[in-house]
């Protein structure tokens, strides 16, 4: 069993989560690349040590120039503020290390396409933590619509709406400011739903009418009693969007709505049939056809279970259930089989632009109060 060194900069959710999954990923799928623990990195030393102990790490860093050039890590994770994934990703590409990158991209349109043109000149394999569109369900669901059993496509609408945000005394952060995450409920989690939409409909949003909704406008100053700073990026985003194939459809996110928790919905709505999808019940979807008895018609419940891609590594039998930490291995196995055979990921930072294109063109369209057509 060969193995591959990797490097994980940023210890928040995402950084832990990237480090199970390499933990876990040869013992689940009994791959023949084995990740190998080598750096871990944390602006934090004493925060990097715990982090380094805790995950398994032999070594740790909080300069993250160090994990870029340790000669013994091959595949980056960048788990770090948006504003700083640019300039991460471009080092390591440019020294011929894979890069696994959260999402979104970067900070800004510009920075995405730098990472672009990047990735064309190495060979190295790049990924987005694009995580939801790697749910054995999910993969299901395309299979699905591939087969034609909702005959031709009509309607894609999604939302992905969460109260990480919704109390107002919550103080500001990094990710209320737009130079330094860019976008807010846009570029968080409105992201993922784009993920989804191009995924499953195999299709691109190429038009968007947007609009966008600063609801808390001012949080306390983290670093000083009795200030506040201003939210300058947006708590809650929807728009009317038209895909490159003829599908149409509405989507939406927030970050302030109460109640909600994980909650990403999504219904595809074809000529002979409908399936729906809610991230809360992350094993299961529902699926009508239209058949010739009328009396038996229905949605019908689909459990996630070993007849499903990546699933049996997990578990012999249906119904029991995978979680997130489960879909993010999956994600990674995913990776380590493209670096291994050398094949394709999906997204790629080439399908993360496109995305990303699309976030900024609703941002735009936000602004102008006019449809926005995009060029891909």
């Amino acid at each position: 069993m060969k193995s591959i060194g990797v490097g994980v900069i940023g210890t928040g959710f995402m950084g832990k989560a990237h480090s199970i999954a390499y933990s876990s990923s040869a013992s689940v799928f009994g791959t023949s690349l084995r990740p190998k623990l080598e750096i871990v990195c944390d602006l934090s030393p004493s925060r990097a040590k715990n982090r380094a102990t805790d995950l398994g790490f032999a070594r740790y860093t909080d300069k993250w120039q160090e994990v870029v050039n340790d000669p013994k890590v091959d595949l980056i994770s960048v788990c770090t503020p948006n504003n700083t994934h640019a300039e991460i990703s471009l080092s390591a590409l440019k020294i011929g290390k894979h890069v696994w990158c959260e999402k979104p991209m970067s900070s800004s349109l510009n920075d995405s396409v730098e990472m672009v043109n990047a990735s064309k000149i190495s060979r190295s394999k790049t990924i987005i933590g694009y995580n939801y569109t790697k749910n054995p369900i999910v993969l299901h669901a395309k299979k699905i619509i591939e087969e034609g059993k909702l005959g031709n496509l009509a309607g894609f609408f999604c939302r992905y709406d969460v109260d990480n945000e919704a109390d107002q005394e919550k103080s500001w952060s990094w990710r209320m400011s737009k130079k330094l995450s860019g976008t807010g409920a846009n570029g968080d989690i409105l992201s993922h739903v784009i993920s989804v939409a191009h995924f499953l409909i195999d299709s691109k949003i190429s038009k968007v009418v947007g609009d966008i909704n600063i609801v808390h406008k001012l949080r306390q100053d983290p670093k000083e009693d009795n200030k506040l700073k201003p939210v300058d990026n947006d708590d809650m985003v929807s728009a009317l969007v038209h895909f490159d194939n003829g599908v149409k459809g509405h989507i939406g996110a927030s970050r302030v709505s109460w109640g909600k928790k994980c909650g990403l919905t999504w219904e595809i709505h074809g000529t002979e049939g409908t399936i729906m999808y809610n991230q809360e019940r992350l094993n299961e979807i529902k699926l009508y056809t239209k058949s010739d008895d009328s009396s038996c018609n229905g949605f019908r419940t689909i459990l996630s279970g070993p007849e499903h891609p990546f699933y049996s590594s997990f578990l012999p039998n249906g119904g029991h259930g995978l979680g997130f930490m489960d879909v993010k291995i999956c994600e990674l196995q995913g990776l380590l089989l493209a670096i291994e055979n050398n094949t394709d990921t999906w997204p790629n930072f080439e399908d993360g632009l496109a995305i990303e294109r699309v976030m900024d063109s609703i941002d735009a369209s936000s602004v102008n109060r006019q449809w926005i057509d995009i060029k891909h």
